[in-house]
């Protein structure tokens, strides 16, 4: 049986104080990371636990750790806690209500991989929570769980809030790294990757806040019990955010591998009355929708690959039969024609030229080679930039005109 992993303390009122949280066996992981563990046993257990990202991408943490070369230069670790993508809100709740849970993590993971620098880097947005981890990191350095030698392990480590200024675009990961660096958050192509130059050309994890998060539970359950929460290949659970037309909009945490049609009508309390579910977006804006008839699916990773879209940051955002899916499509074309980052031809000329005839469009100026015309400029910007947010772009728009074709059609 499943239990909440990441949430379980959320209701708890001072668990973001370190006092509470260590009274709650706070830093009891870190303890036994820094005192009875070697790195390498604590990799063996991250790969073993099969805790993929959290982010978007879903690689596994352990195979990416094991990326980093034992090089002669500093490493660092960027914790990913832009949370820039439509419908995402998981991470900034683990922020705000348990800090000191991502610390732990982040000393960890930092141990594990001969870390003595990491950055979180927050979008511009959280003001309140970049102050609430500033408080904590503060507290976590009187307590000794930061700084010069933790609890007499010869173990170093500093922890650095930086924030964004507010581009989708830096939560990418190499955009991110410019972006700490203080240049434009503009995509790197890859090779190399950031694993092993990253961050000021050195060796850098970069890894998101609940994927980090996780980390503490791993080392003191072991992974066997981690696997066991979620599917073989793919441990523990997930907080999937449910937004959109449901009586219960927020973050639920279950396991991987749950079923979309079971968090909505169960876990969500079902859509709202007099409401009828016409589509679902399942991991964020940039994930393909689903149809009504599409969401007797689990949320796991090869699941939703296997019909067409993607897991993402499991936000899952519901629509009802109300809403006009050219407004939908309105939305998406807005968004990301406005975040690209205008390196890559097809993104930068592509997206606004989309989000020009989806105006038209619904102005009631449409043509009927609109849809045609949206259709060839989404593919060809398909896999053709240097970072995911083309793809992140394509998709949606995409799977939209393939599926709701003749309600776009309609509005010509």
């Amino acid at each position: 049986m499943s239990e909440n992993i990441l949430t379980q303390q959320f209701s708890l009122e001072n668990v973001f104080k370190i006092d509470e949280y260590v009274k709650q066996g706070g830093y009891k992981a870190v303890r036994k990371a820094l005192q009875e563990m070697k790195p390498e046993e604590i990799l063996e257990e991250v790969k073993k636990a099969n805790l993929r990202g959290r982010g978007g991408a879903g690689f596994p943490a352990g195979v990416k750790w094991g990326f980093v070369p034992p090089v002669d230069k500093p490493k660092y670790l960027c914790v990913n806690a832009d949370e820039g993508e439509p419908g995402t809100f998981k991470d900034r709740y683990i922020m705000s209500h348990n800090p000191h849970m991502l610390f732990e993590g982040i000393i960890i993971t930092s141990y594990c991989v001969g870390i003595h620098s990491a950055y979180i880097y927050i979008r511009g947005e959280y003001e309140s929570i970049a102050q609430r981890l500033e408080e904590g990191i503060s507290e976590a350095y009187k307590n000794g769980f930061l700084g010069k030698n933790i609890l007499n392990s010869g173990f170093d480590l500093d922890i650095i809030v930086h924030r964004g200024a507010g581009a989708y675009i830096c939560g990418e990961e190499t955009a991110l790294l410019e972006s700490l660096e203080g240049k434009r958050g503009n995509p790197r192509l890859k090779p190399p990757f950031p694993a092993s130059v990253g961050l000021f050309q050195c060796p850098t994890v970069i890894n998101n806040v609940e994927t980090i998060s996780n980390i503490p539970h791993i080392i003191l359950n072991g992974a066997e019990w981690f696997v066991g929460q979620g599917l073989a290949k793919d441990g523990g659970t997930r907080i999937f955010g449910v937004s959109g037309m449901v009586e219960k909009p927020g973050i639920y945490e279950l396991p991987i591998g749950t079923s979309l049609k079971d968090i909505i009508n169960v876990h969500a309390g079902g859509m709202k009355k007099g409401k009828k579910l016409k589509a679902v977006i399942p991991g964020g804006m940039s994930a393909p929708v689903l149809k009504a008839d599409e969401i007797d699916i689990k949320m796991d990773f090869d699941s939703l690959v296997n019909a067409e879209s993607m897991l993402g940051s499991a936000a899952i955002i519901v629509i009802d039969t109300g809403t006009s899916m050219l407004d939908v499509l309105k939305v998406i074309t807005k968004f990301y024609s406005h975040e690209s980052c205008g390196q890559c031809t097809p993104c930068r000329i592509g997206t606004s030229w989309i989000n020009k005839i989806v105006n038209r469009m619904v102005e009631g100026k449409g043509s009927k080679k609109d849809i045609d015309n949206i259709v060839r400029l989404a593919s060809n910007i398909l896999g053709h930039t240097l970072c995911p947010l083309g793809d992140a772009a394509a998709m949606p728009i995409l799977s939209l005109t393939k599926k709701y074709r003749k309600e776009l059609e309609s509005r010509l």
